[in-house]
Parts: structure tokens; sequence; C-alpha cells
């Protein structure tokens, strides 16, 4: 009989950790990795092409370019993006002309024709659309990610992101350098840092941090060695360099495949019974 009732203990602790939920599961990067790195930049501005790219591809290494599809850059530079693209560099969604909330404390520069409060969802959400087609028109490829301008979620005072959410396999949208649980994590919100004016170093204790929680850093830059909200060349290839040493670590790849295989993990979390 107490054997009988071993047994039948064992298998309902058996039971009752198969059915753990998915938050409770470990979530695993591939090949061992601690975290994974997202190294994005908004708004095509001309040093990224001039300094993030040659540094990336210096390191082999891949980043996610957000392009404001009106920008000057994008036109007086069209081969060199999609040379980019053609070398591995993701092509993301940054909306045709950045447009931001100007009630928003701080967005006094917001133009009336670029101003979110006076935008339409639909308007809106047909102009994102249209920018899916530009990006397609550019680098061939279908699958897309998303960043919020100015991280305005609203437009005419109504949540927009609803409206173009079937349209991307993941939206940055969210606030927060590192990712504070790969399991729960909304890939539709997902948090994200715009460092400028830091230094390498600063930039090396955010990966070391997702690292020691088994999560990721998501980095969005704009300047890199000039235009708008700069970091230095300097700092950012201190980065990117410690990144390629420590490729054992750190997997660093583009927010679209990164969040490709962070949706197919919680789908398995979710599975296991």
């Amino acid at each position: 009989m107490m054997r009988q009732i071993l047994i039948l203990a064992a298998l309902g602790l058996a039971a009752a950790a198969t059915a753990a939920p998915a938050e409770d599961r470990p979530f695993a990067w591939p090949r061992g990795a601690q975290a994974a790195v997202s190294l994005a930049y908004d708004d095509a501005a001309p040093s990224q092409l001039d300094h993030a790219i040659p540094t990336l591809d210096r390191y082999g290494l891949k980043g996610s370019f957000y392009l404001t599809l009106s920008n000057d850059t994008v036109a007086k530079r069209l081969p060199e993006w999609r040379a980019a693209a053609a070398n591995g560099h993701e092509l993301a969604n940054h909306t045709l002309f950045h447009q931001c909330s100007r009630s928003v404390p701080g967005h006094e520069w917001v133009t009336a024709d670029d101003d979110l409060d006076t935008t339409r969802v639909g308007q809106l959400a047909a102009q994102i659309r249209l920018a899916n087609t530009m990006l397609h028109a550019i680098d061939g490829r279908t699958e897309r990610t998303f960043t919020v301008p100015c991280g305005d979620l609203k437009a005419g005072g109504e949540f927009y992101l609803p409206a173009v959410r079937a349209e991307f396999v993941a939206i940055k949208s969210g606030s927060g350098a590192v990712a504070p649980d790969m399991r729960t994590l909304d890939p539709y919100a997902v948090p994200v840092a715009t460092p400028s004016n830091v230094t390498g170093e600063q930039l090396i204790a955010i990966v070391r941090e997702a690292a020691a929680k088994g999560t990721m850093a998501n980095f969005t830059f704009h300047g890199v060695g000039g235009d708008h909200l700069a970091v230095s060349a300097e700092a950012h290839a201190e980065l990117v360099r410690y990144l390629a040493e420590h490729r054992d670590t750190y997997w660093t790849d583009t927010f679209l495949n990164l969040m490709t295989y962070v949706k197919q993990e919680q789908a398995r979390l979710r599975a296991v019974r």
C-alpha cells in the first residue's frame, strides 16, 4: 500500500510540474546564449549609413533600421539602404512622416502637418501600410517590425496600434532597455531604450544586465557620430565590438529574427503539458 501511495504521489508531482504555467517554465535562447541584443536605429539618419552600418559590418553583426520613408536620406541614398538589406540588415517601419503628438510636453517642435493629435487612426494606419509597401519595393521582403515614433500611442485621441498590429511580427512601444521576463513579454509592447550622449561602458552595462536576467536588451539609436540624439561613433563601436567578442553570451541579431524566435519559444512553452 505504501509503495502505491509513493507511486501516486510521484505521478502527481510529475503532472503538476508538466502542467506548470508558461510563466514558470524556463525560457531558453538558441545555442546556450544568456541574452539577446537588438541594435536598432531610427529615422534613417545619414550617420547610420556613414558610421553604424560600417561598424556592424566590420564585426559581422546585424542591425534593424527603422526608416521614416519621407526622409531625404532614403531617396538620396536608396542604393545604400538596399545594399544594407541585401547584407542581412533589417529595414523596418517607422511610418511615412514620423508623426508625433504636439500636446505631449516637450513636443513643441511637432508641426501642424505632423501632429498625431489631429491625425485620424484610419489615416495613419493607411500610411503605415503604405510604408510597408515601399519597404517591400526596396528589399523585396514581406515580414516587418514597427517602432512607434516618439512613443506616442494615440492618433486623434485613440490608440492606433490595434489597427496595424496584424501587419507586423512585433512592435517596440514600451520604455526600458531590458525586458524583465521573456516568458510574459508582449511582442507588441516591447520595451526599448533610446540612448544618447552615453559611453560605451554604459551601453555594455545594459547588455550585462540582460545577461544576468536571461532576457533581452533593446537599443534604438538615432545619430551615431553625428545627427540628432547622437551617441559617439566610438561608444557605439565599443558596444558592437564587445558583443562580437562575446557571441557565446549574447545573440545579437535583427529585431525581426529575435522576435520571431521569441514568439515561437513562447508558443512552445504554452504548448507544454
